[in-house]
């Protein structure tokens, strides 16, 4: 962090994050981005990114501040660009309002940006400050952070359980384990997720939707986004009229044995199917993932039962396990949290708990995989 930080230049920046924060549903492929223009200690304008391929954070509170935003500080969550997409370089915008100096969270991950466009501002004689509650900001753009710097979206795995571990009855039946104020949680993730990915077997025993449903929960101006919904079908099992085909979103089928006759039949139903099978002859998840990655998908939402939620996690594809365990108990012969075939206490996967909390009636772990 630069050196000639205060404790306004903190509560401004924290006031960007709460702005950002707004976008966070709907900015996707594109990071969510607050900005806060202060001049004589008084905030004149404030914006944030709503929607991908409209204006960004900053060029909307210049447009706020006018000729007032001269020798003026600047708050933003992401270092601004320097490059054309489908909006200008924020730099050159900043630049041209004759801003004195300007405060940055964390530098952007993004190859096409990399520091460019700090670099920029300070060529043109801006004071530049960077570092401002940089953690905060890391967390709020998690999946677009991670997908800069691996190439592979940012995976969380969602599972509601018992407080014996089950997942699902015998035969399947598992509605409702979590309380509506968990269910109502889930769909905030989903939110914040370009794809969701879920397996043949949650499509056949549940028949679930797998949208974004905002009522009761969301309250902004902006529509949110349907994530891309993934349907793991190694031998391409879904029925034709799946309840996932009556809500319009892309739907990808991915199947690791081809079926000439069924792909088309989904093919014409607007369905993109592809096939990636791995050596075993299942789907690969990992080539799942890299495919998504190149379709700019930065955040991923795992809901599938314990067969592939366990495939994900033992092959260490998780980033992020949310477990909702409710206060119940569902026996012996319920199914497991994950199926995954671990001999000896040696191999058992070890997991660190980074969050936990009631969440209604439930408590929500939040959990990472150790390497």
């Amino acid at each position: 962090m630069s050196s000639g930080l205060s404790q306004s230049d903190i509560a401004y920046m924290r006031r960007a994050l709460v702005l950002a924060e707004k976008g966070q549903y709907t900015t996707r492929p594109n990071p969510a981005v607050g900005c806060v223009i202060v001049k004589d200690d008084r905030i004149i304008a404030e914006s944030y990114h709503r929607r991908a391929g409209t204006a960004h954070a900053e060029i909307l509170a210049l447009e706020q501040a006018g000729l007032k935003a001269e020798d003026a500080t600047c708050y933003i969550t992401l270092e601004p660009c320097s490059h054309w997409g489908k909006t200008g370089p924020c730099t050159k915008a900043l630049i041209k309002a004759g801003v004195k100096r300007v405060v940055v969270a964390m530098a952007d991950p993004n190859p096409l940006v990399n520091g460019d466009g700090i670099r920029a501002l300070q060529e043109a004689g801006i004071e530049v400050s960077i570092g401002v509650l940089q953690e905060d900001a890391e967390s709020l753009n998690q999946g677009f952070c991670h997908s800069m710097r691996h190439k592979l979206p940012f995976v969380r795995l969602k599972t509601a359980t018992s407080l014996d571990g089950r997942t699902a009855m015998k035969n399947g039946e598992s509605a409702w384990i979590s309380c509506e104020e968990s269910r109502l949680n889930v769909q905030t993730l989903r939110a914040r997720s370009g794809a969701l990915i879920s397996g043949i077997g949650t499509i056949l025993s549940d028949n679930s939707l797998l949208n974004v449903r905002p009522e009761g929960w969301y309250e902004g101006d902006e529509t949110i986004p349907q994530p891309i919904r993934v349907i793991v079908d190694s031998e391409l099992k879904i029925p034709l009229d799946a309840k996932l085909f009556t809500v319009p979103s892309e739907i990808w089928i991915v199947c690791a044995k081809p079926d000439t006759q069924k792909m088309q039949q989904l093919i014409e139903k607007g369905v993109k199917v592809l096939i990636l099978p791995n050596a075993q002859g299942q789907v690969d998840l990992l080539a799942l993932l890299k495919k998504l990655h190149g379709q700019g998908i930065r955040d991923v939402l795992i809901e599938a039962g314990n067969r592939l939620s366990g495939a994900f996690v033992s092959q260490k594809l998780v980033n992020e396990i949310w477990i909702y365990m409710a206060p119940i108990l569902m026996g012996d012969s319920a199914k497991g949290l994950f199926h995954i075939d671990i001999a000896n206490m040696t191999d058992k996967i070890a997991l660190t708990v980074k969050d936990l909390r009631m969440v209604g009636k439930n408590w929500r772990w939040i959990l990472t995989q150790r390497s």
